[in-house]
């Protein structure tokens, strides 16, 4: 079992002790020692009480680097992986076995209108044949019948939990605004969103059903350490106004549930593609209100695009990995493609997995910048 540092910053204290409160969804942490921490996934899913306090504290070496990071690979069922996927797994497993790290499994399927569970099938099937597979939870636990505390869809309780806690501390209103609505007012749109302009707010919106829910963020400037990047500031309330939490179909949104999860499971290390730099401040200020006193440290990685220049698809058949499997391709000539694309190497030389410790090892080097990207990458 994966033992997790006690610095790692998984401490909640809970108004309700006896429920054998899991850091983790369906996880107990088991205290060892002063040292570390065992999580001992159970078989349920278990409703965290976000109306707690934590102090999620990750420990920096002197070179900025998080030390022993609890990290994520979180793709959403909406489709195969494909050769994007791939780069994006590379950079979670490669880093966080650099750092001697934790790696989760976590499904995001928040959007039930698209995700399947046949594509999660297939999610957990690349993973084996890529080699790159989580420390928790074992992959078979996932694909069993019943529900998982690692799949979104099935702790519901989690996020309505969540809503409550911010109630206490912000407005959590009603919203019936649609991007036309908002664009008719003359929001002003900034980096390819529109902003929402908070008239549901100041009209004290009261939810009913067909509305979608809002969480007002304070107007306030929010940084964060990226270690490809570096310090990041953003203000959400100029980028996106109030968060939507959950959108009029009753769905809870990718902003929201993420913030939720990456502070229930005990995340300090988020590992993504480029393309969502601009939500790092969001949900950095979304994880303070629900109680998170210190950040995840980030590395947003360079993107995989196609020849247009757009990122890849799952829309694109020819890129997805069952395809290059069922094409002869091996997962070394995969890796290595990916590898080349994101500027880790410069040829697409074949990587196995025990080739990509030392590849990062190199690239997170103390004193050495790291590389740009001499493709595209990521997922």
């Amino acid at each position: 079992m994966p033992v997790i540092p006690a610095h790692a910053g998984i401490h909640f204290h809970s108004r309700h002790p006896a429920r054998g409160i899991a850091a983790c969804a369906g996880m107990t942490i088991i205290q060892r020692s002063p040292e570390s921490c065992v999580l001992s996934p159970t078989s349920y899913c278990c409703p965290l009480p976000m109306s707690l306090t934590s102090d999620m504290t990750h420990c920096l070496s002197g070179a900025g680097l998080p030390r022993h990071p609890v990290t994520r690979f979180a793709p959403s069922p909406t489709g195969e992986l494909h050769l994007g996927h791939a780069a994006h797994l590379l950079w979670v497993w490669g880093i966080a076995r650099a750092l001697e790290g934790t790696i989760l499994l976590r499904m995001e399927d928040h959007d039930r209108g698209r995700c399947r569970r046949e594509y999660e099938q297939s999610i957990l099937d690349d993973l084996r044949w890529l080699g790159l597979t989580p420390d928790l939870p074992e992959l078979d636990t996932v694909a069993s019948p019943g529900p998982s505390p690692w799949r979104q869809s099935d702790c519901p309780d989690v996020y309505s939990e969540a809503l409550e806690t911010l109630r206490g501390v912000t407005a959590v209103y009603g919203c019936d605004c649609t991007r036309s609505t908002m664009a008719e007012e003359g929001t002003a749109e900034e980096l390819g969103e529109v902003r929402h302009p908070d008239s549901c707010r100041r009209r004290n919106r009261t939810w009913v059903p067909g509305m979608g829910i809002r969480v007002a963020l304070p107007e306030e400037t929010v940084s964060a350490h990226d270690l490809r990047l570096g310090p990041l500031y953003q203000t959400p309330s100029r980028q996106c106004g109030d968060l939507l939490a959950r959108d009029a179909g009753g769905q809870w949104t990718y902003q929201f549930s993420v913030a939720v999860d990456d502070l229930r499971q005990g995340v300090t290390l988020v590992i993504r593609g480029e393309d969502l730099v601009e939500s790092t401040g969001r949900q950095v200020l979304l994880a303070r209100l629900l109680g998170r006193s210190h950040p995840p440290v980030f590395l947003h990685h360079p993107l995989l695009r196609d020849a247009t220049g757009a990122k890849l698809s799952k829309r694109i058949r020819s890129t997805t990995l069952s395809s290059l499997r069922a094409g002869g391709e091996s997962p070394e000539s995969v890796l290595g493609r990916a590898a080349q694309a994101t500027g880790l190497q410069e040829s697409a030389d074949a990587l196995s997995p025990s080739d990509v410790v030392p590849l990062f090892r190199a690239w997170l080097g103390v004193g050495q910048r790291p590389p740009e990207a001499a493709g595209d990458g990521g997922a």
